[in-house]
Order: C-alpha cells, then structure tokens, then sequence
C-alpha cells in the first residue's frame, strides 16, 4: 500500500523500480506526491554524480569571471532566453525588489544549417559561449544531455500517474524546448532592500523542473495554508517540481508550487550559494488543453493556450 506525503514535508521517492518495470507503484508515488505538495526528491533518477559536481564546478568558474567577460555573453531578450544574467537584472517575484542573484542560461545545441533554417523559431536559438572557459561548452553539453535523458524518463512516470498513454508529454516534448539554468548567490554586501530574497517567490512555466543544490541552503517551500517549509539538499538526490504548464494541463490535478531562495544569516551570508536548474516545456506550439483524464472531478478550469505564448507572457514580465 502507497504512503501518501504528509503535506508538511517533501516526500523522498526511489526511481529505481520504474526503469526496471514496476512503474505503477512509482507513478502512484508520484502522483501523490505532485497532487499534494508540488515537489518531491528522486533518488536513484539516473543522474551522475561524477557529472553534476563536474557542472557546479564549471558553473563556479564561469560566475568568477571578471563582469567584463560575462557580459561578454549577457542574455539579449525573452525570444532568445540564452546567455549570462547580471545581479539585480531579474525579480522572480514581480511586486517585490529584483532578485541577488546571477544566472546563465543554455539550451539544445544548434547546428549553423538549425539556425539559418528556422530563424523565427524560439527553440532553435544560439548558445553563448565564453571565450575565456573553453572546457565550458562541452561540460555544459554534458549536463544537458545527461538531464534530458532523465526527464524523458519522468515525463514517462508523470503520463502514467495521469493514467495517459507513456509517450504521451514525450510526444509534446521533441524540440526540446529545454533550458539548463545555472545559478550563483553571491554574499551579500549589503543590507537587502524590504522584501528583497535571493529568489523571490515564484512558480516554474513549463512542465516540470530538475533542480540539484550545494548543501548551503535556503530554498523555500510553500504549503497550502501559506506557510514556508525549508527543502535542503538531501545527497544523491535530485528535486522534481511540477509548473505552470502542468497545472493547467492537470486541471490542477498536479500543483505548481510557489518557491524562493530565502536570504541566508548569519555566518552563511557571507558565503556563495550555487545549484542547477533543468526547466522542462512543451515543443513551442504545443496547445495546453485539459486533459481528458483530469475531468473526473471538475470541468476544465483553464482556458486552452500554446506553451510559447504562455512562456513568453511570463518571461515579459519578469526581466
């Protein structure tokens, strides 16, 4: 019998059975858990910790460049969404203070013939790449194969919780319009602003998020009453959070769960944070339109939309 996640913690569940054939009791697990909380632990997911600590160590050489030559490589606009963010260039949480911290973004790599072939398409876009970092680009494309191959998997878990066919999100996942997002919280070095986080409080766009972190801590939880739980990195796993796109897909079904970096204290605030994110959406045209097992309890409560419209809406608002 399936132990459903008391809704003031953050449930803990193994993968490892799902590739070896017993998926419903994964899928259950996982339905449970994106049905009460919004985020859950993986472990055993597939990912390589020999490759994820070879990415955060890349990741703190890029955010110690000089700002010279990381603005060498600054993101240019929300059609693009590649390239190095400046500190106080993004608020996650539009009606508060922009947020402490730097970001680079990075996607699927394109070939010239991609590029020149499909210039007006928001998934096929150029990578920055800093000169400075030449082991940059392929470590990155390392971690960015290694976390697609993973989501491909989930998306499996997530369909059959939702007791759709398999391949159903890997169908709708094929551009893909994925983006690996790392991130650097610098000391702080001076008093925060009113209501100023590391991350404002927020939730994701697309379909699903993959997120590891250092052991630094600070990531935030909100719970359905309103109240912030803490959700510290726990070894050898990697956190799953359902967005927005889910959520409306779901029929609210899966919960998009509002989370932020809260700013540390004491001794901690004088130190770095850094993790990694792997944001999941649908192929660009893709319609998010209830889905026809997510009525059982109440008709559809979103109106349908395309993720590249729903994407761009939010991007807009946040830079």
């Amino acid at each position: 019998m399936t132990t459903r996640p008391d809704a003031t913690q953050i449930p803990v569940i193994d993968f490892a059975p799902f590739p070896q054939g017993d998926r419903h009791q994964v899928a259950q697990e996982i339905y449970h858990a994106c049905h009460d909380v919004g985020f859950l632990y993986l472990r055993n997911a597939g990912l390589s910790p020999h490759i994820i600590q070879q990415a955060f160590t890349t990741s703190q050489q890029l955010f110690s460049l000089p700002l010279a030559a990381k603005q060498q490589v600054a993101w240019t606009h929300t059609g693009s969404n590649r390239g190095y963010i400046g500190l106080d260039k993004e608020s996650l949480n539009p009606s508060q203070p922009r947020d402490l911290k730097e970001a680079f973004n990075l996607g699927k790599e394109r070939s010239p013939a991609e590029l020149a072939a499909q210039p007006n398409d928001p998934s096929v876009q150029p990578n920055r790449w800093p000169e400075a970092l030449p082991s940059f680009r392929p470590t990155m494309m390392d971690i960015y194969d290694h976390f697609a191959a993973t989501v491909y998997d989930i998306l499996r878990a997530f369909a059959l919780a939702l007791d759709l066919p398999e391949d159903y999100f890997c169908d709708r996942h094929q551009s893909p319009w994925f983006t690996l997002r790392l991130l650097h919280y610098p000391p702080l070095q001076q008093t925060a602003q009113p209501g100023q986080l590391r991350a404002g409080a927020h939730s994701d766009y697309g379909t699903l998020t993959l997120l590891v972190q250092d052991d630094v801590g600070g990531l935030e939880v909100q719970r359905t009453g309103g109240e912030w739980i803490a959700a510290p990195a726990i070894p050898d796993t990697v956190i799953i959070n359902t967005g927005d796109l889910m959520e409306r897909w779901s029929n609210g079904v899966f919960r998009s769960t509002r989370h932020r970096v809260a700013l540390p204290k004491g001794a901690k605030a004088q130190g770095d944070r850094y993790s990694m994110a792997f944001f999941c959406e649908p192929d660009p045209t893709v319609e998010i339109r209830c889905l026809p097992t997510c009525t059982r309890h109440q008709p559809p409560q979103y109106p349908p939309i395309t993720t590249q419209d729903y994407l761009m809406q939010r991007l807009q608002a946040t830079y």
